[in-house]
């Protein structure tokens, strides 16, 4: 199956690569201004859900655009964090990512809730997962700093992700990457063909992508690659446009994803860099991610513009064989399936009144309906009857209705002056239906318990106001200070969990942020204080009904952040541009009560788990002109991490993980539309942690205990090469 995929996606590349015609090729010069005035902070961006200069709007946000993701080799939203101050992601597996901003937001497992709203194109994305998945023909990322819920779809307590891909249009246009990377077999190779099918009135985008690697973990067990990584992906845009005032647009994806989850090592303590995995299998896991949407747009007259948006997301995934201890015994064994389907609504009123007034008025609804089902295999022996074998069967279905209204007053009463004042109204109805079955089996026979459990209900009605005042004191210089409220909405652990439920978390946000732009020099800053609330971000171990134990969310207590964040654009002379970004930040639990008040235990440190105190970012792109259309680039970058907390249960001392950079460089030669790239990442091979887990927890657990460490990629060089028509 996976041949067939690669086979239909390298054939998609292909085609887009051998249907490329010069008459079609695009102006260098015009290509290499827009670049410029990219560069100068007038990229214009949507956060507003209005067409606005990055440096006009009272938001602290970072755009990123698709060519800065290929020229710096990052395929994912989590590679790509790095760039943006205040965007915090780790992962320990394909299907699980830990993201947040400024500390809010924390999301360590997938069952919860994220607490930074994911969109694609405007529309929610329910699931962290997404984070991982390979990004295609992507316009640009925009990251939105601080609660965003006056103005996007759910769950934007910590902030918004808004990922957007290029549209089809009236021009021909061709792209085509690729890369090869060693020593782990890193590859990729992807593709977009674009361009009107009736003039004016119909226009049609396909994209496609193949990824794969081997990675750097080495299973001592079994023998082979512990972290490999494959993914395929296709999708098609239609645009319609029968008329000037109203636009039709229709997407269609479907990705394939298979990688493994939780590729731990049994490692000594956070200075032990092994990257031997001891599993008695790869614990493989795949999803399906599918799904269509459509967006009508159509302009009113006086001043309105109304927007609506359908969608539907189709999640599919799979567990043939999965590690539950974490060694190489058979002690715990999984086989799991599971299904995530998303349904979507979202219309939106834009109305200008006169040049002093405007109006975002919208309504929101989505539907999200999880169904899993798992089989835990627990091979124990107890004292006096020897051998025991557990056969654990559990099922879910939980489904989850939010209702919402939302708007926002612009008012200008000067030229210089704007007051954005907005609310937001949610209700959210959420179910949880399962059941528990444990067929246990000794010298003595065997015994079944269990069935239907409990319908679990989480129901919340929540006010999420914003107000942002901002200064025009220059053209190049403008002010801004804002105050809003998040919300997230809570959720079920596991049926087998004695506590079923936890509630949601919510948290204020106050900021205040400059921006300047000028030719060749480019400086945003911001300074914020978050006071957060029934924080959900650290889990803990609980006995689970039938046998063993099972990880439980729920509420820690409360979380005070507060800090800056600074980015910076500058070019000494015209053809060598300097970028920076830069987090300082205190994120700290200052209330743990509730925390020890459901669990009977206590926190070693008063961290947040994954979250340093700083992250940075440093760039230099040097260009040479060659003469004629060809020019020359030197790039080099390095990003950095604070120490962080590790997960951790220990009551006493806390794990924490030390602080590092990694240094990348390139250099890229580009005549006419083509461009051919020699690189290197890591460059100087320094070891760090992409996650950690300190042994209390398979302590508690009754297994050997061990720490459990995810080593992070080792030193990359390559080539890739790009066609841009």
């Amino acid at each position: 199956m996976t041949k067939f995929r690669f086979a239909a996606v390298s054939t998609l590349v292909l085609v887009a690569t051998l249907g490329a015609a010069p008459v079609f090729a695009q102006d260098n010069a015009a290509t290499q201004v827009a670049a410029e005035a990219e560069d100068e902070g007038t990229i214009v961006v949507t956060a507003r859900k209005r067409e606005e200069t990055l440096n006009d709007i009272p938001i602290a946000a970072t755009a990123i655009t698709g060519d800065t993701l290929i020229a710096r080799g990052f395929n994912s939203v989590r590679e790509a964090a790095v760039l943006s101050p205040g965007l915090n992601i780790n992962s320990d597996g394909t299907g699980r990512a830990f993201v947040s901003i400024r500390g809010v937001g924390v999301t360590l497992v997938q069952s919860v809730q994220p607490g930074v709203g994911l969109f694609i194109d405007g529309i929610y994305q329910p699931n962290t997962a997404y984070l991982n998945n390979p990004l295609v023909d992507v316009e640009r990322i925009e990251v939105l700093r601080g609660p965003q819920g006056t103005l996007y779809g759910k769950n934007t307590m910590g902030g918004a992700i808004n990922v957007i891909t290029r549209q089809p249009g009236n021009d021909f246009e061709v792209r085509a990457n690729g890369s090869y990377a060693g020593p782990d077999d890193s590859w990729m190779v992807s593709g977009s063909v674009s361009g009107p099918i009736v003039t004016d009135k119909i226009a049609l985008r396909v994209a496609a992508a193949h990824r794969q690697q081997d990675g750097f973990l080495t299973n001592t067990v079994i023998g082979g690659n512990a972290n490999p990584f494959n993914t395929d992906s296709v999708n098609a845009t239609l645009r319609v446009t029968p008329s000037d005032g109203f636009a039709l647009t229709v997407k269609g994806y479907y990705d394939w994803v298979d990688g493994v989850n939780t590729p731990y090592s049994r490692v000594t303590g956070p200075k032990d860099y092994s990257r031997d995995v001891q599993f008695n299998t790869i614990n493989r896991v795949s999803y399906k991610y599918r799904g269509f949407n459509a967006r009508a747009e159509a302009d009113l007259g006086g001043g309105s513009k109304l927007s609506v948006i359908g969608a539907y997301d189709m999640r599919n995934g799979f567990t043939p064989d999965g590690e539950g201890d974490f060694g190489p015994t058979d002690t715990v064994r999984t086989v799991a399936r599971d299904s995530l389907r998303t349904m979507t609504l979202e219309s939106r009123l834009d109305s200008e009144w006169s040049d002093q007034f405007s109006t975002l008025f919208g309504v929101f609804y989505s539907n999200e309906m999880v169904r899993a089902r798992g089989q835990d295999t627990i091979s124990l022996t107890h004292p006096v009857l020897g051998p025991v074998s557990i056969l654990r069967t559990t099922s879910v279905k939980n489904v989850g209705d939010t209702y919402a209204a939302f708007g926002t007053l612009f008012f200008k009463p000067g030229l210089d002056w704007e007051i954005a004042a907005g609310l937001r109204f949610d209700h959210e109805s959420r179910t949880a239906n399962g059941s528990v079955v444990s067929a246990t089996t000794t010298v003595l026979g065997t015994a079944t318990a269990g069935g239907i459990v409990p319908t679990a209900t989480i129901k919340s009605d929540e006010w999420q106001p914003k107000l942002s005042i901002t200064r025009k004191w220059t053209p190049d210089l403008m002010t801004y200070v804002s105050v809003a409220r998040g919300y997230r909405g809570g959720g079920f652990n596991a049926p087998t969990a004695p506590t079923r439920t936890y509630r949601g978390d919510s948290a204020w946000t106050y900021e205040a942020g400059a921006k300047y732009s000028s030719p060749g020099f480019n400086l945003s800053g911001a300074v914020f204080y978050s006071d957060y609330k029934d924080y959900i971000g650290l889990n803990s171990i609980a006995p689970a009904a039938g046998g063993g134990l099972v990880t439980v969310d729920l509420n820690t207590g409360d979380v005070e952040s507060y800090g800056i964040e600074l980015e910076a654009m500058v070019r000494p002379v015209q053809a060598w541009t300097l970028r920076s970004g830069l987090t300082w930040m205190h994120a700290r639990i200052t209330d743990d009560s509730a925390y020890t008040a459901t669990t009977g235990r206590l926190l070693s440190s008063d961290r947040l788990t994954f979250q340093p105190d700083w992250t940075a970012s440093f760039s230099s792109d040097y260009r040479i002109e060659m003469g004629g259309d060809s020019d020359v680039t030197l790039s080099a970058g390095l990003v950095g991490k604070g120490k962080r907390l590790a997960a951790t249960l220990n009551e006493t001392t806390p794990t924490l993980l030390d602080s590092y950079w990694l240094t990348n460089a390139s250099i890229a030669y580009r005549t006419g539309p083509v461009e051919v790239a020699l690189f290197a990442n890591n460059i100087f091979n320094t070891e760090y942690f992409e996650s950690y887990i300190e042994q209390t927890t398979l302590a508690l657990a009754g297994l050997p205990a061990s720490d459990l460490g995810i080593t992070g990629d080792r030193r990359r060089y390559g080539v890739r090469a790009s066609l841009k028509f």
